[in-house]
């Protein structure tokens, strides 16, 4: 297996990070300079990595292409390449959808792909639209593959998958706020982590209860979760939750 990454972001670093953690035979991964402190750093931790300055010699001497540039580059780029029909490729574009990709590239064998970050580790969901045998051969190893024929649906993922960041800030929030009270900040950093990985394990394994039990659950009357869920309650803060990701939907659906 031959691999090519057009744009050499984090989500492509993470996905190649993976990929060496992972037991996907892979002989060679060709990637692009755009990003030159992340393409050495890959070049030199991994001999099976190169950095070639021409996006269309990264195409010629891959089977399979990442596209991992932003929509303005792609829009940009991607018409002036030419992609041979039995290349295949994994677009991880979050706004150029599937009838353009395949109207610019001038190739069918096109799917979009929704990793995160945590990919390196070989976690968290990815979202593959349409289902496809040979991107699902690559990311089975690497997290867990759920596979969405309706596009339009797909974009609802892409909105969720916004949340990252939002995720950290309240780790972050929650680890300051340890650590003004005199917490040392490697302990308040260690036990929020710690506090959001056990209850991200224990939402997974009973998520067949559904979430609404589980939030049930997890209060007592007048207990300190439910004044902390009713303060936020209170404030909207899961109303605006709700319209930020109306927000980002809108955008990604255009």
């Amino acid at each position: 297996m031959i691999l090519g990454f057009i744009g050499t972001g984090k989500i492509s670093s993470s996905i190649i990070l993976g990929i060496f953690k992972s037991k996907l035979n892979v002989k060679r991964i060709y990637i692009s300079s755009r990003n030159r402190n992340i393409a050495k750093k890959l070049a030199k931790k991994f001999t099976k990595v190169k950095i070639l300055n021409d996006n269309q010699e990264i195409i010629d001497k891959s089977s399979t292409i990442f596209l991992g540039v932003t929509p303005n580059v792609g829009n940009k780029i991607l018409s002036k390449l030419r992609f041979s029909k039995n290349k295949k490729i994994i677009s991880l574009i979050s706004t150029i959808n599937l009838s353009k990709l395949k109207q610019v590239t001038k190739n069918k064998n096109v799917v979009r792909a929704t990793p995160l970050p945590p990919i390196e580790i070989k976690k968290g969901p990815v979202i593959i639209c349409p289902p496809s045998k040979f991107a699902k051969n690559i990311f089975k190893n690497l997290g867990q593959v759920l596979e969405i024929r309706n596009e339009k649906l797909s974009y609802k993922f892409w909105s969720t998958a916004s949340l990252m960041a939002t995720y950290y800030e309240i780790l972050n929030t929650s680890s300051k706020w340890l650590t003004k009270k005199g917490i040392n900040k490697k302990l308040a950093d260690t036990y929020v982590a710690e506090l959001f990985l056990a209850l991200s394990q224990d939402a997974l394994n009973k998520s067949s209860q559904g979430y609404k039990k589980l939030v049930a659950d997890s209060q007592t009357p007048k207990g300190l979760n439910m004044q902390v869920l009713n303060e936020l309650k209170k404030g909207k803060f899961f109303t605006k939750f709700s319209k930020a990701l109306e927000n980002v939907n809108k955008r990604v659906s255009k």
